[in-house]
């Protein structure tokens, strides 16, 4: 007899509902729950986690704790992710990373980033931004391609990864700008903005949103960003397709869960972040943070995740060469 067939009669033996999981799915959360975020404090999915877990917990009334998770390009954290208990109380602020880019860049990879999860909801995009600094003396992307093919290889960028989204962009760029840059590849964004700051690497490719302090204080130059159309956090900065490379990226959030997840639990945490995402102070956040919005179902967003990493496979391919 199956092991399932024998827990069934011995569960009815006991005079004990075998559909106890709904009614224990009915009350959750009933303590503390984990989020999980790949990289470490400092960068853009560490911001909106903890934003998220301030207006989850209020909303639910359990403790929404971020635990950064970083390494190996994010698969540390969704790997973790992917072997935690289906119950709820382990989900990660998922993004392109880990889910979108490693499974190709690492073919090891041990999990598949739709049919291993649940892909709860959607939460945004940020786009990426090329910054210099204003000590390399290359005040647009003119005359950075022009001293870069100068210095061929002498020019250092640093990502917050080896597989990260900033590196396989970069590596896109080199390619299409034709020049040779050396990669300095870090263990998050935090950290290599600290190294930026301090003169150590004089170019990165990040994310826009943690880096616009370092644009208003004048320590970072953009040159470009990522986006099909000029970003309202940097009206002056061109788009990469304005400056005539065919480049384009953005870096999806969402919230997502072991798979199997209670649809009831599912539920709940979509109607949750449904009103933490319309509250004011996270729209005002997010415009200041440059998050752009789009609402999208939970079956919608689980194909958009199967879409981002088929399109991102032949750049990831090319970066690994």
């Amino acid at each position: 007899m199956p092991a399932t067939s024998r827990l069934t009669i011995a569960l009815l033996a006991a005079g004990l509902s075998v559909t106890a999981p709904a009614a224990y799915a009915a009350d959750y959360p009933e303590r503390p729950v984990r989020i999980l975020v790949s990289f470490p404090p400092g960068g853009s999915s560490d911001l909106v986690a903890r934003l998220l877990s301030e207006k989850l917990s209020s909303e639910l009334g359990q403790q929404f704790v971020v635990e950064n998770k970083p390494g190996a390009a994010g698969t540390v954290a969704a790997t973790e992710l992917k072997n935690a208990a289906n119950d709820g109380y382990t989900l990660m602020l998922s993004n392109l990373t880990p889910f979108s880019v490693a499974p190709t860049r690492f073919p090891d990879t041990p999990y598949d980033p739709v049919e291993d999860f649940t892909h709860i909801a959607y939460i945004g995009a940020v786009h990426l931004g090329m910054f210099a600094s204003p000590e390399l003396g290359t005040p647009d992307m003119a005359a950075f391609t022009e001293k870069a093919r100068a210095e061929p290889g002498v020019l250092d960028f640093g990502s917050s990864g080896v597989g990260s989204w900033g590196h396989v962009f970069a590596v896109a760029f080199a390619n299409e700008a034709d020049v040779e840059l050396s990669h300095i590849p870090y263990k998050g964004s935090g950290p290599m903005r600290l190294d930026f700051r301090a003169g150590v690497i004089p170019v990165i490719f990040d994310a826009v949103p943690q880096n616009l302090p370092n644009v208003e204080e004048g320590n970072a130059i953009p040159l470009a960003v990522s986006a099909p159309e000029r970003l309202a956090t940097l009206p002056d900065t061109p788009t990469f397709v304005e400056l005539g490379y065919d480049i384009v990226a953005e870096n999806w959030l969402g919230i997502s869960a072991p798979a199997g997840i209670d649809a009831k639990i599912t539920g709940t945490l979509q109607e949750a972040l449904a009103t933490a995402l319309q509250s004011d102070d996270v729209v005002k956040q997010f415009d200041t943070w440059g998050i752009i919005r789009s609402d999208m179902s939970s079956e919608a967003f689980a194909d958009y995740v199967a879409a981002s990493a088929e399109s991102w496979a032949p750049l990831v391919r090319q970066a690994s060469e």
